[in-house]
């Protein structure tokens, strides 16, 4: 049986005296415990000295990874002393740590659909011990933030980027400058509080926090629920009393770099020494590749760690809102706060002053959870510019705006962000701000396209004034006008599967009758009719998808559309007007459809029932749920393929179709019974006047 001593800084509350097997061959594994004490350690070092196969080193501070190469060499040397002074073998397990630092980071990333730690914002208490997973991490995320100024100098600053930490290690950080003069230990104290609410601060705004094994209840032992709860926590040999600590903290998840292998929770440098026995190796001649076959023969995977028993996951998104007119500004603090102090400004100046507003946080987003389990947890972030002053400044006005957001939701540790439907205002529908901005955006048209579609076919039930057979095709007729643009082409495909006649209007001649063959091809019931010109037969229609906006050849006259005619634009800016719906009481104009968002979202009013939001917001929301973090719906052709898959993944993660607004607001049950009594009127044949019979006229005439 071969022997396996544990030396460790660490309590003496963990030592253990086991047996088990590892490599196909028994091991008895003896932890000792010194409770910080490095005189006690060296002592049980000499005492177990050439009665084990070897000793692992534990919790003693690991030689820095980053700083002054002569440092390093120092650091390395003195342990090659220790070892030269010794008959067994020893290890700190620092050979299988850089190892498994990597794997752990890569796995979980991998594991979890290459975007886990995407644009996060990851808190280590020590970038020095825990150079090798900031190095991997750096590769996901330049949210990072290292606390080492404060914990190893009192200094209250924090490094922000791996640079800096670099800097710092080689002594050349300007920070240093700052180290406090014998003068200014009568402030100590104060200092000390300062450095503890900065940290403290600085644990909330995270969302991963790396927290190293060795003085782990130093660096952890004052926080909270307040500090750590729904937080990821990545450390290694995470003992019970460590994981029920970070349990009774509403940690989510526990990332423990230290494989568990045997039944026993053992630390790193217990695990290095067992391989290398096993293998036959002294320190000097176990190599990585030793080590990367042991982890990939036995699966050495990190532990994933669900304190409260339930796998969680939250991806966090953020949401451009921005007032859409001079009323809504009256909601944001900035205008209040300006109508406060300045009462005789006016709404015209007001507006001007806001649209100069740099973005700010409107609301936070909260409650968001799939059926998958993953959830959702995002920003509203807020423009002052209202669509007028958008148009007022033009689209480099706007986009430079945009880029701000984009900016201070990358900080925030948002991994999407979603602009709007500010399609005409933005110029190039939001290509610019793809190309610069520092995460992936959407604009949400696609998932606009598909509600206003799924709302259009809801308007037509409550309508009633179709008849609906089930597993039968509507006997209606439908028209695309812009059919053979990108949703326009889209909404013809859907509208073909529910529709026994469909007309198709575009100026492209070979394109429609190109989409008409693909159709026929897709649909071979549905009667199609292809044209240039809508008014040909715009009296007929039951249904009007607008997809392309209107031009003189395909306008509709509002006045000649069939009466209780469900009319939806999907165009941003709309093609009507709320004076043009007034025309016709008895049209039904839908500009979108609203969303019902999964679990107990929970956000400041945007105008629509709690729980409920726009397509666009949705799709953004949708996305983050998924873990799509990439460019989706970019630029004015929006793909037929995206508007299908984002459809799907909203049903996937159960969002439904909330309610159905038009130019004025949300469409209620009422207006729906109005337009149908207002239609069903109009329809109804006028009676003719009878002509006064003969007699009748004769006598008149007399």
């Amino acid at each position: 049986m071969k022997t396996i001593a544990n030396i460790s800084l660490g309590s003496d509350r963990d030592d253990y005296d086991i047996q088990t097997q590892f490599m196909g061959k028994d091991f008895r594994l003896l932890r000792f415990g010194t409770n910080g004490d490095p005189d006690k350690a060296a002592d049980l070092i000499q005492e177990w000295d050439s009665k084990v196969d070897a000793i692992g080193l534990g919790s003693f501070k690991a030689p820095y990874d980053l700083g002054m190469q002569r440092l390093k060499g120092k650091q390395k040397e003195k342990l090659r002393q220790l070892c030269k002074q010794l008959s067994s073998p020893l290890t700190t397990g620092d050979t299988l740590r850089e190892v498994g630092h990597e794997w752990s980071i890569r796995h979980i990333q991998h594991k979890f659909g290459n975007n886990y730690f995407n644009n996060k914002k990851i808190l280590f208490f020590s970038g020095m011990i825990n150079s090798p997973l900031a190095k991997i991490l750096s590769e996901y995320t330049t949210n990072l933030t290292f606390c080492d100024p404060i914990f190893e100098n009192g200094i209250p600053k924090f490094l922000k980027s791996m640079n800096d930490l670099k800097l710092y290690a080689k002594g050349l950080h300007k920070i240093l400058e700052w180290v406090p003069s014998k003068k200014f230990s009568n402030f100590a104290s104060p200092v000390q509080n300062y450095n503890q609410f900065l940290v403290s601060r600085a644990i909330q705004e995270s969302q991963v926090i790396v927290a190293p094994y060795y003085r782990f209840y130093n660096y952890l032992g004052d926080c909270g629920l307040k500090e750590l709860g729904r937080k990821v926590v990545i450390t290694s040999t995470a003992y019970d009393d460590r994981v029920n600590f970070l349990k009774e903290r509403g940690v989510d998840v526990i990332i423990d770099t230290t494989p568990k292998i045997i039944k026993k929770v053992v630390g790193v440098s217990v695990l290095e020494a067992m391989i290398m026995v096993a293998l036959d190796k002294t320190p000097e001649t176990l190599s990585n590749d030793d080590l990367l076959e042991v982890i990939t023969d036995l699966r050495m995977d990190p532990r994933l760690i669900y304190p409260t028993g339930e796998a969680r996951r939250v991806n966090r998104f953020a949401f451009v809102v921005y007032p859409l007119s001079r009323e809504y500004l009256k909601k944001f603090k900035p205008v209040q706060l300006a109508s406060k102090f300045s009462p005789i400004l006016g709404l015209d100046t007001i507006e001007k002053l806001a649209a100069y507003f740099p973005p700010f946080v409107y609301s936070k987003v909260t409650g968001i959870k799939s059926p998958t389990g993953v959830e959702a947890e995002g920003w509203l972030i807020a423009l002052g510019a209202t669509p007028r002053q958008m148009l007022a400044h033009g689209p480099e006005f706007l986009n430079s705006r945009l880029l701000k957001a984009t900016e201070m939701a990358k900080h925030m540790g948002a991994q999407i962000i979603g602009l709007g439907t500010l399609t005409k205002p933005l110029g190039d529908a939001g290509e610019t701000v793809a190309k610069l901005s520092a995460i992936p955006v959407t604009t949400g048209n696609s998932y606009s396209a598909s509600a206003a579609l799924w709302a259009a076919a809801e308007a037509v039930r409550k309508l009633g004034l179709i008849k609906m057979e089930k597993g039968k095709k509507m006997r209606a007729k439908t028209m695309v006008i812009g059919a053979t643009g990108a949703v326009g082409s889209v909404c013809s495909r859907l509208l073909a599967t529910a529709f026994d006649k469909i007309y198709m209007i575009d100026v492209h001649h070979a394109e429609l009758l190109a989409l008409k063959e693909w159709i026929s091809d897709e649909t071979p019931d549905v009667k199609m009719q292809v044209s240039t010109r809508a008014d040909k037969f715009l009296a007929d229609m039951d249904v009007i998808i607008l997809a392309s906006a209107m031009t003189e050849k395909n306008a509709i006259d509002i006045n000649t559309v069939k009466p209780g005619c469900v009319i939806t634009d999907v165009n941003r800016p709309l093609n009507f007007t709320v004076k043009d719906a007034k025309k016709r009481p008895d049209v039904l104009i839908i500009a979108s459809g609203e969303i019902a968002l999964p679990g107990e979202p929970e956000m400041r009013e945007i105008g629509l029932p709690p729980g409920v939001a726009y397509a666009s917001l949705a799709e953004t929301i949708v996305l983050a749920l998924e873990g799509r973090f990439e460019n989706f719906s970019v630029g004015r052709n929006i793909e037929w393929e995206k508007v299908s898959e984002i459809y799907k993944m909203g049903l996937k993660h159960d969002m439904q179709l909330a309610g159905i607004s038009g130019l004025e607001g949300p469409i209620a049950d009422k207006d729906f019974k109005r337009v149908r009594e207002l239609a069903m009127k109009s329809r109804k044949p006028a009676r003719k006047k009878k002509k006064p019979s003969a007699s009748k006229s004769k006598t008149k005439s007399k």
